[in-house]
């Protein structure tokens, strides 16, 4: 059984939990407990951690101290497809209660499993998020994360439902359904990826609705990263508060950090169930609190689907609390390490063409970054979306040169820009596909 720490139960309902008033030092208490017993779990339940460990000369008897940890070897994304579908299972497959996993576009999707003590788990962390982003009991809160094996929709319903939220299910979609909805049902938080919720925004347009004038009050964002000029953008458009929540399917779902809407300044994680890491992305070495580099978790309270020293790829740092002062914040995550683009030697994340973008007046927050390659030169061309009021119908050459300045001033590369009409760009419901790399493959 997982340790209970009873001290740390507390009604999420009620507001600040247990575990959000603990100290520094109880927490850290609290991870040593929990970490012995995750570490024991996978060793004996897991067949691929036993050969882990093994190789690595390592046993669960050897974790005395948090720092410990950094003896035992890094879990990937290839284990997890190495061993498809149910073979990282801590528990008899009659035993879950439910199965996640991801697209599976690139090949073995990832599986992952919960028991019905990880399914509440979830909800009481999801519960914690959704109320640390300003949400409270007896609110209706609009979920527009999608449904089905992707973790977001069923985990935001849980944890708005555990909350004591009513919950509008309307999964990805169908945008003109969603801005009838909105503004039928009212409802005063919205739980979407920050991509579909500049499409939404265009809806209130086409129906001719002002944002600002809508119900929504709190925005809880996720799934992708996204910049502060992109909060702003939102912020502005819907007279709302946007906040940060982070999470992966194989360490839970989302609900694994969230930033507090009183401070937004990163994101708190919930360290009770989830110890981080960073580590250089090249060496693996553990860094420095502060330092910036790869987030790594290992899971302290799962059952069915425990991980060791996850390697997420997530780019980010570590600080020390604030509205929560015994759980660390992470910082807004800025791109995956294999999510870097590398032109011309210079290393180039989405996150940043998305705030050059931002800075301008022109354009609507719709963009997609196209690579290919002359001879032996990788080149880039930015497509951006104009705004309505913007468009001349002429592609705006000032402005687009003006764009090409600041990126190579700020950035240092060259690229090519490309402004296009309004409604041009393609949309998603889900994760917006930022990257289209037309490169002849080697």
């Amino acid at each position: 059984m997982v340790p209970a720490a009873k001290s740390f139960e507390g009604d999420v309902r009620g507001g600040l939990d247990a575990a959000e008033r603990a100290s520094r030092d109880e927490i850290m208490a609290l991870q040593r407990q929990r970490l012995a017993w995750s570490l024991k779990h996978a060793y004996e339940n897991v067949p691929h951690y036993r050969q882990q460990f093994d190789a690595a000369g390592v046993h669960p008897d050897d974790f005395k101290d948090l720092s410990d940890l950094a003896k035992f070897p890094f879990t990937v994304k290839k284990d997890l497809r190495d061993n498809y579908p149910f073979g990282l299972f801590a528990v008899p497959r009659e035993k879950l209660a439910r199965i996640h996993g991801s697209s599976g576009t690139t090949g073995k999707p990832i599986v992952v499993g919960y028991t019905a003590g990880d399914i509440d788990m979830w909800a009481n962390v999801m519960a914690r998020s959704i109320r640390a982003a300003g949400a409270r009991p007896g609110m209706m809160v609009h979920v527009a994360y999608g449904y089905g094996l992707f973790t977001g929709g069923l985990g935001a319903h849980y944890g708005v439902e555990r909350l004591g939220c009513t919950v509008i299910p309307m999964s990805g979609g169908m945008t003109e359904r969603q801005v009838q909805l909105i503004h039928d049902f009212k409802p005063e938080v919205i739980m979407v990826t920050p991509s579909y919720m500049l499409a939404i925004q265009d809806g209130f347009a086409k129906a001719g609705l002002d944002p600002r004038e809508s119900s929504l009050k709190y925005g809880i964002f996720g799934a992708e990263p996204w910049t502060n000029s992109m909060r702003v953008e939102i912020e502005k458009a819907f007279a709302m508060d946007a906040t940060d929540i982070y999470g992966l399917s194989e360490v839970i779902g989302p609900g694994v950090a969230q930033e507090c809407v009183e401070t937004k300044d990163g994101l708190h994680i919930w360290e009770d169930h989830f110890y981080p890491e960073i580590i250089d992305p090249v060496t693996g070495e553990v860094l420095p609190e502060g330092s910036k580099g790869e987030l790594v978790f290992t899971s302290l309270t799962k059952e069915a689907f425990p991980v060791i020293r996850y390697r997420t790829r997530d780019l980010t740092r570590l600080m020390p609390g604030t509205a929560r002062p015994g759980m660390r914040r992470m910082e807004k995550v800025t791109g995956r390490s294999d999510d870097m683009m590398i032109l011309r030697g210079v290393n180039v994340f989405p996150t940043q063409i998305e705030e050059a973008l931002l800075a301008t007046e022109w354009c609507a927050g719709h963009f997609q970054i196209e690579l290919t390659r002359r001879g032996r030169m990788d080149e880039m061309t930015i497509h951006a979306e104009a705004r309505e009021e913007h468009w001349d119908g002429e592609g705006l050459t000032a402005h687009a040169e003006r764009l090409i300045h600041r990126i190579k001033a700020t950035v240092g590369i060259s690229t090519r820009v490309n402004i296009q009409a309004p409604g041009s760009i393609e949309r998603s419901a889900g994760k917006a596909k930022r990257v289209v790399d037309n490169r002849p493959k080697e």
